[in-house]
C-alpha cells in the first residue's frame, strides 16, 4: 500500500463532507456514543459503492445520466431533508440532554448509510481514485481493490470517529447556551444545504 495513496485518502476524508457535517451534528446533539454509530453509519455506506466499483457498476452510472441523475436527485433531496430536520430540531438531529439514554443507535446508523449510499460522487470517485493505484500487470485487481478500499474505509471511520467524540467532548458547554444552540442548528442546516445544492450542480 503506497504512501501517496493514504495521504491521498487522507485528504478525502478529512475534508468536510456530508459524513463529516453528520458526524458532528449527531455528536453535539446526542453524546459521544451516538456520534461513533453515525461514523460507522457514514462508513457502512461506502461499502455499497465500492462493490459497485468491483462489480462495474459504477462504470454505468458514470456513463448513464439517468442512472447518475436518479440517485443525484435522491441524494439531494435527502440532504434537503436532513436541512429541515437541522432547523426543526427533529429526526436523528433532535437535541437529547441524557445522551445515556440516546435515540437508538440503529437509527443513526442507518441516517449515515443513507447520507453516504445516495451520494453518487462517492462510486465515480471508486472508479476513477482507487484504480490508480493497481498496477496494470497486477494479479489480483479485486483483492487489491478490496484491501485499498478497505484502508479507505477504515481511515474513514477513524477520523469520524475523531471528528465525534471530539464534538461530544465540548457538547455540554454547547448545550446550555440555547443561543449558541440555534446559531449551531442554523449552521448544521445551511451546510445540509449547501451540500444538497452542490450535489445537485454535479457533473458526472
Amino acid at each position: 500500500m503506497t504512501l501517496s495513496f493514504l495521504l491521498t485518502s487522507l485528504i478525502v476524508v478529512v475534508s468536510p463532507g456530508t459524513g463529516v457535517l453528520y458526524t458532528l451534528a449527531v455528536a453535539l446533539t446526542s453524546g459521544a456514543r451516538a456520534s461513533i454509530a453515525a461514523a460507522f453509519g457514514c462508513t457502512l455506506g461506502i461499502v455499497p459503492h465500492m462493490l459497485a466499483a468491483m462489480l462495474g457498476l459504477a462504470a454505468v452510472l458514470h456513463t448513464s445520466a439517468l442512472a447518475f441523475a436518479a440517485l443525484k436527485w435522491c441524494g439531494v433531496v435527502y440532504l434537503l431533508y436532513m436541512a429541515w430536520q437541522a432547523l426543526r430540531e427533529t429526526g436523528a438531529l433532535a437535541i437529547d440532554a441524557r445522551p445515556e439514554e440516546a435515540r437508538s443507535s440503529r437509527r443513526v446508523v442507518v441516517t449515515g448509510f443513507l447520507i453516504n449510499i445516495l451520494n453518487p460522487k462517492l462510486s465515480i470517485f471508486f472508479l476513477a481514485f482507487l484504480p490508480q493505484f493497481i498496477a496494470v500487470d497486477e494479479a489480483h485487481p479485486l483483492g487489491r481493490m478490496l484491501e485499498l478500499s478497505a484502508a479507505f474505509m477504515a481511515m474513514t471511520l477513524a477520523v469520524f470517529v475523531v471528528y465525534g467524540l471530539f464534538a461530544a467532548g465540548v457538547r455540554d458547554r454547547v448545550i446550555t447556551r440555547p443561543k449558541v444552540m440555534a446559531w449551531l442548528r442554523r449552521s448544521f442546516a445551511l451546510g445540509f444545504a449547501a451540500l444538497g445544492a452542490k450535489l445537485a450542480f454535479a457533473e458526472r
